[in-house]
Parts: structure tokens; sequence; C-alpha cells
């Protein structure tokens, strides 16, 4: 396959590896997007695997909690920051959670199809329609989602509506202390943005996956090691990347002598309640989305032409 400037770019974006050392990887792989991540990373030239697409588009992320027990996260998307932070469209976004909050639907085609709480004459799609050519942009319902615990559940949001996230615990004693505790767990899940709750989430084909690429930077790094001092390191960089994507694993922001695990279980003990973190929904606005954008692909090209 031939690689073109566009394939560089996007590895580029992608990896934050180098221009030529795209080019090399995308060349060596036959074009394959996903083996060349994995060649640079093996050769220890990714700087991070960033999340496929950039994080461009506006709008916000809103959450509701009802009685500590139910609770919604929506993000709705628009085209500028300017209609963002319009009342209008706010208060749009805040009917949306209600929506949602109410809603039994188990995906965005239902819940789009749902009868509209405030005029049951029209569905979520026909109000977005209306919204959208009363605001004059184009605007859209991207993602929900609605837990409902025996626990409890709250919500916390970040930079006015830039990332939001929901934590559940299961507890057996929820009162001022335990909903704090949470908030700030959510408040370190916006921060730090792990993968799984525990190391009991992360799936075996994960981790061996990530020792296949562990042990191949390793080898790179230290070709005169034998295979068992290799074998430890690799073990060592494995925990240690599970102390980053795992959430209990995680040293708690605000002290750090405490994992996120040691600070939950001292709020527990404190309250006398048995409480175990169960899950989080993080949403970040435009999380994934490729926005219009300059094309720089003839720039690229050119110094690829030049090398």
């Amino acid at each position: 396959m031939a690689v073109t400037a566009s394939m560089v770019k996007e590895l580029r974006e992608l990896t934050g590896a180098g221009m030529m050392d795209c080019k090399k990887a995308l060349n060596e792989t036959n074009g394959n997007m996903d083996e060349a991540i994995e060649y640079l990373r093996k050769n220890g030239e990714a700087k991070a695997v960033k999340k496929a697409g950039r994080i461009a588009a506006e709008g916000i992320v809103m959450a509701e909690v009802k009685d500590d027990k139910t609770a919604a996260i929506v993000e709705v998307n628009s085209e500028t920051d300017f209609v963002a932070k319009n009342a209008d469209f706010q208060a749009f976004v805040k009917a949306v959670v209600d929506q949602a909050i109410a809603s039994e639907s188990k995906d965005m085609d239902a819940f789009m199809a749902e009868a509209w709480n405030e005029d049951a004459s029209k569905t979520v799609k026909d109000v977005l329609t209306e919204k959208i050519s009363v605001i004059g942009e184009n605007l859209s319902i991207r993602r929900f989602e609605k837990i409902v615990s025996d626990g409890c559940v709250v919500a916390y949001i970040h930079g006015g509506g830039r990332i939001g996230v929901l934590v559940e615990a299961e507890t057996d004693v929820v009162n001022d202390e335990i909903k704090t505790c949470l908030k700030n767990v959510a408040m370190q899940v916006a921060a730090m943005s792990p993968k799984y709750v525990s190391r009991e989430e992360v799936s075996q084909e994960y981790i061996d996956h990530e020792k296949e690429i562990l042990l191949a930077q390793a080898k790179l790094e230290n070709p005169n090691k034998p295979e068992n001092i290799i074998e430890k390191m690799i073990i060592g960089r494995l925990n240690k990347e599970m102390k980053e994507i795992c959430l209990l694993d995680q040293v708690y922001v605000q002290d750090g002598d405490l994992t996120v695990a040691k600070y939950v279980e001292k709020v527990a003990k404190e309250n006398g309640a048995n409480m175990t973190v169960k899950k989080f929904v993080r949403f970040e606005t435009g999380e994934g989305i490729e926005k219009k954008e300059e094309d720089f692909a003839a720039e690229v090209a050119k110094q690829m032409a030049g090398n």
C-alpha cells in the first residue's frame, strides 16, 4: 500500500512520534495503522498512544443525581464554544439530562425515538431538530449513560462541562462524609482518566498484549541483559502501568501517602461503612471527535519529499 501524507499525519497525531518515524513505520507495516502504532511502541518512538481522533468538538457534559441512587450523564455537542455557553443551549442540555434520568432506553437510537418528557407529542429527535433550527448550529446528543444503584452515586462536573464523571459505590452507609469521599474519587477520575476501577477488570488479553510491547522495548534498551532480568523488568513496568490505569491503584491526588483504595478504605472505616467503588463513567466533551481543521497534509508531503 502506498503511504500517503494524510496517513503519516494521522499516525503522528495518534502517537506523537516524529514524522519520518511515522513514515518508516507505515512503510514497514504496509500502511496498516494498528501495526504501525505497534511498531513505533516496540521501537520506543511513540511518545504516547493518544485517543483516536482529536478532542476538538464543542459542547458540554452535564450530569444529575436523584436521591443518591439514580444518576445520568449526557454529552451534547455544538459547533462553537459560543453556543455551548449560551443559556438556551444549556437549558436544553439540562432537559436532556432529565430525560436520560427518567429513560429506560439502552442505546442512542431508542433514546432519540422516545417521547419527549415535556411534550409527549414529540420525540427527543424532534426536539433536537427544533433546537437546531432555533440556535442555527448543528447540534448532537452524542451519548448518555444512566446508573441505578443500591448504594450511592455521585456526580462531578469539571471546567464548566468540559469533563463529567459519575462514580457508583456499593455502601451500607450513605451520609455527607461518604458522599464527599466519592466526590473526591470522581475528581480523581476527572483528573487522572483511569481506564478501569481495579486490576480485576483488566483482561488477560490486554495484559498479554502489554507484556509483548514491554518485552520488545526492554530488549531494545537492554540487548545484553539475560532473559530472567528482562522478565523482572517487564513485571516492574507492567505493575507501574497498572497503577496508572486502575483507579484504585492510583496515588490519591489529594494525599500522596495513600492510594485511592486506601483513601476509600479509611473513610469507610471512619464511618462504619462497608464500601466498595463499583463503577465510574467519564465523559470528556468532544472526546474522539475530529473537528474541521486546517489541512497540513501538504506540509507533511513537502517534508516527506525532502527526505
